[in-house]
């Protein structure tokens, strides 16, 4: 008789979000020798930003309307990342059968949104697999860093029978993966994420300026990932060796991840979290106006590095943000609330990119103007000023919040 304790809830979720994350670097590696990455590219671009639109436009509705309902339903999350898993593993079926028509288009964009459904359930159930508010950074961490490595891990196959097969074969094996995530998530504990909608004490926490100014910061950096992305996907196709320099973003991109979530608990030791935000733009900045100087393949592989680093630094520090200032809400409503936003802007940011075509050096120069007026911003309203100077004037009965001696608001 196995007399073995159950798996604990997080590590179900760990191995769930490890097949996900699997099936997910499966699909890119496929799509890297189709039709997505072979048509024409006037044609792709025009294509791609109509599904973009097409994709996300339900996106807008859904989180906000649909999410709060499910959050009150028992097992809500985790019957939508069934159907996530599960809807994902008919379309990379549908996508093997049309690799090379244009239905593969409507195909790959489903599977995004389908694939961001998926995070905001991930990060509402979060919570509730640990056992105490201070273990939510660490158990963030960890998810990342599982899903850095398992995607490493599941290009190795996908790329040996992309090669060996083509990307028809890589597709089924992408669908078998997601198939062992629909029987993972059937174990995810039946948890109701919120059983009441929020209070006032609730609203007013998450309503805080300290968390609004850190939402901001996360939405722009999730945002130039969204843009960097889609940019250099279009802009290396016209450089010699285009793919295989998408290809070393991609790469980057997720050891940058990596090497983030790793060393992210260790530095929010080091530095308070509006602090570790301000360097995470400060850094995006300075790298999109040195690589817009510099340009070629090379700074564009610098810059995904940088920027993915940065976004994985900046959400474990959103998240413990969220854990200090707002300790009465809804942990896992508040997170998939604001991992809504920052999927969607992650989407405009990718809008964005494929609707204006700008050289590469242009683009490199928007993330950075955009990241450094942002961090402007924030320390102007965090200092209490804004940019002329004059001082942002308190609601009426709103006390003052403590400050340490280096400025910053003291945690609570």
């Amino acid at each position: 008789m196995d007399r073995r304790p159950p798996a604990s809830k997080f590590r179900r979720l760990a191995i769930t979000h490890a097949l996900m994350m699997g099936g997910d670097a499966a699909m890119i590696v496929a799509l890297a020798d189709s039709l997505f990455f072979n048509i024409e590219l006037d044609a792709a671009r025009s294509r791609v930003m109509l599904f973009l639109a097409l994709s996300f436009a339900p996106f807008l509705v859904i989180a906000p309307l649909i999410g709060p309902l499910i959050d009150r339903v028992a097992g809500g999350r985790r019957l939508v990342i069934q159907l996530s898993a599960g809807a994902r593993v008919v379309l990379m079926i549908l996508m093997a059968s049309n690799i090379d028509n244009l239905a593969l288009f409507p195909l790959v964009f489903a599977s995004l949104v389908l694939q961001k459904t998926y995070l905001v359930s991930k990060s509402a159930l979060v919570p509730s697999t640990v056992r105490t508010h201070d273990e939510l950074v660490e158990a963030n961490s960890k998810l990342g860093l599982i899903a850095g490595i398992t995607g490493a891990v599941a290009v190795v196959p996908a790329g040996i029978l992309l090669k060996l097969a083509g990307a028809p074969a890589t597709l089924w094996y992408g669908a078998i993966i997601f198939g062992a995530a629909v029987f993972a998530a059937t174990r995810l504990p039946p948890e109701v994420v919120a059983e009441h909608d929020a209070d006032q004490a609730e609203t007013n926490e998450l309503a805080a300026s300290s968390l609004q100014l850190g939402a901001i910061a996360m939405t722009v950096l999730r945002a130039i990932v969204g843009f960097t992305f889609f940019h250099l996907a279009f802009w290396l196709r016209s450089q010699d060796h285009g793919a295989v320099w998408f290809g070393a973003v991609v790469g980057v991109a997720a050891l940058a991840s990596i090497v983030g979530n790793a060393i992210a608990p260790k530095v929010r030791q080091r530095l308070s979290e509006e602090s570790m935000l301000t360097v995470c733009l400060l850094v995006s900045a300075g790298t999109g106006l040195a690589v817009s100087v510099l340009g070629g393949p090379v700074g564009a592989v610098v810059l995904a590095a940088i920027l993915n680093l940065a976004a994985a630094l900046g959400r474990l520090s959103f998240e413990s943000m969220v854990q200090r200032d707002a300790p009465g809400a809804n942990q896992g409503r508040a997170f998939a609330r604001f991992e809504s936003r920052f999927q969607l802007a992650w989407a405009v940011g990718a809008f964005i990119a494929v609707a204006v075509q700008v050289p590469g050096k242009v683009g490199f120069l928007i993330v950075g103007v955009v990241a450094g007026v942002t961090m402007l911003y924030v320390i102007a309203r965090r200092n209490g000023r804004d940019f002329s100077g004059r001082s942002l004037g308190r609601a009426k009965g709103q006390a003052p919040r403590s400050r340490s001696a280096s400025g910053w608001p003291k945690p609570r």
